[in-house]
């Protein structure tokens, strides 16, 4: 869970930045574009649509600009054509990669998603071919220094977490899909406030990235993923040792 643990936290200074540029609320608002097409527009009966608004409004989404995702999602309002794709592949060291994107136009995400693959050092691969290694799962990590690890721990797992792990300086707790809502609602009533949560794919087992090298191929290659309008998410196996992680830190 550590790599993943890795790219969540990169991940998350990385959505500060594009929230400020308003990159980010085009690609929440893509989330809830399908989320609303393929359950409908009310949160209350479909719950991903309830899990993207929130991601939304974490990043201070105006509402005006939620409900016209949402109307775009149910055919009230143009623009919801949208596509769900996971593209498969390989990173430097033969890391394994996996990037769910949303995209009008399948062919041209295709293009441009493999020449990342390929500027990165990598390749992208076929269906099917590294999809196994990860499950879905709800993940919230919360800083170490400002909550008790006893509380956390009761807490989250009379929600129906499955686990609670302490990763550098912060907790990570994970749990099943279907208790990700339960979960989030029980941290908030105990007043436990998550510097990241989503629900994810995450790597059943890690490879670790020794070489510095390496290691920052692999981070050029998640971060380009990241940046592209298309891509909503990017989930990897990579775990990167401390001792490395500070040598390449400051690019990533």
């Amino acid at each position: 869970m550590a790599g993943h643990s890795h790219w969540a936290g990169i991940k998350h200074k990385k959505a500060l930045i594009d929230a400020k540029r308003g990159k980010l609320w085009s690609k929440l608002s893509k989330a809830i574009i399908v989320a609303a097409k393929l359950g409908g527009g009310d949160p209350d009966h479909n719950n991903r649509l309830r899990l993207a608004i929130d991601a939304a409004k974490a990043v201070s989404m105006p509402k005006d600009n939620i409900q016209r995702a949402i109307k775009r999602g149910t055919g009230e309002l143009e623009g919801g054509n949208l596509e769900e794709v996971l593209y498969e592949g390989y990173g430097a060291g033969g890391v394994a990669v996996l990037c769910d994107v949303l995209t009008d136009n399948r062919n041209r995400t295709a293009s441009e998603i493999r020449k990342i693959f390929e500027i990165s050092d990598g390749k992208l691969g076929s269906a099917g071919c590294v999809a196994w290694m990860f499950e879905k799962k709800g993940m919230f990590l919360i800083p170490a220094d400002k909550v008790d690890e006893d509380r956390l721990m009761e807490v989250a797992l009379d929600a129906g977490a499955d686990d609670v792990n302490r990763v550098g300086e912060k907790f990570e707790v994970t749990c099943t899909p279907e208790a990700y809502q339960a979960v989030s609602d029980a941290l908030e009533a105990a007043g436990i406030v998550p510097e990241m949560r989503e629900v994810a794919r995450v790597p059943k087992n890690t490879v670790d990235v020794t070489d510095p090298d390496v290691a920052r191929k692999v981070l050029k290659l998640m971060n380009r993923l990241d940046d592209h309008d298309d891509v909503q998410n990017v989930s990897s196996n990579f775990n990167i040792p401390e001792d490395v992680m500070t040598q390449v830190g400051s690019e990533a």
